[in-house]
């Protein structure tokens, strides 16, 4: 198991040399520093504690700053922690890039999704509508809330309520390709969240050791150009 933070971009497309168009979300990373190290023998399971995006001493206090500087490091804004991993291979202050990933890995994404505010039953949980001619008096409402015997709602009714605003993952991503120069990493599909909102990349937990081949993307990349010399042959008469 390994995981990395990151921020949601946006989503795009890229193109491989086939033709084929692949949907991407964009996440750049932000090196994850390790600011804490849990094991079985100290607290009881294994784990580590990620710290990422970095903030200024006055946006923070004093335990915060006195939990990171045990790392040798900044302030951070976001500190998580990932579990299932081997607490060997990791030491305190030590720092994660996006090269812990290779194109083709299967990962699992967790975000917390978009807040929809207060919804209806017909968006929340997307139940069928009434009629919509004038004589009718049904719509849009909840309909019936259960039979006459019990005599009150069962739990479990679907209910109007709070829409979103909850942690979601999203299993058996295939990451696209891994950008080390500008610390980003292209994801197939969407992941929960809105833009810039924070995300953790993952080892897939239902397929963690499969992996597919690399796709062949194209490239944009301007080559420079090379200057043709021209040889100037003279004449004697």
């Amino acid at each position: 198991m390994k995981g990395i933070l990151g921020k949601k971009i946006g989503m795009t497309q890229v193109f491989t040399t086939k033709g084929k168009l692949i949907p991407v979300t964009v996440i750049d990373v932000e090196p994850n520093v390790v600011t804490q190290i849990k094991t079985v023998e100290k607290d009881g399971y294994d784990a580590i504690q990620l710290a990422t995006d970095s903030i200024r001493e006055n946006l923070s206090n004093k335990p915060k700053i006195g939990h990171t500087k045990k790392a040798n490091t900044t302030p951070k804004r976001f500190l998580r922690e990932l579990r299932g991993v081997n607490v060997n291979d990791y030491t305190l202050g030590q720092t994660i890039g996006v090269d812990i990933f290779e194109a083709g890995e299967i990962v699992d994404v967790t975000g917390t999704s978009k807040g929809k505010g207060f919804q209806g039953v017909i968006k929340r949980h997307n139940q069928s509508t009434g009629p919509m001619g004038h004589g009718s008096q049904y719509h849009r409402g909840v309909g019936s809330l259960g039979t006459m015997l019990p005599m009150h709602v069962l739990k479990g009714k679907k209910m109007p309520g709070q829409m979103g605003n909850v942690q979601r993952t999203v299993q058996n991503l295939e990451i696209i390709d891994v950008d080390v120069e500008n610390s980003v990493i292209l994801v197939k599909g969407n992941v929960p969240g809105p833009k810039k909102s924070l995300v953790m990349i993952h080892t897939a937990v239902k397929k963690p050791n499969e992996k597919n081949e690399k796709a062949d993307l194209i490239s944009y990349k301007e080559e420079p150009a090379v200057e043709e010399t021209v040889e100037e042959t003279t004449t004697e008469e």
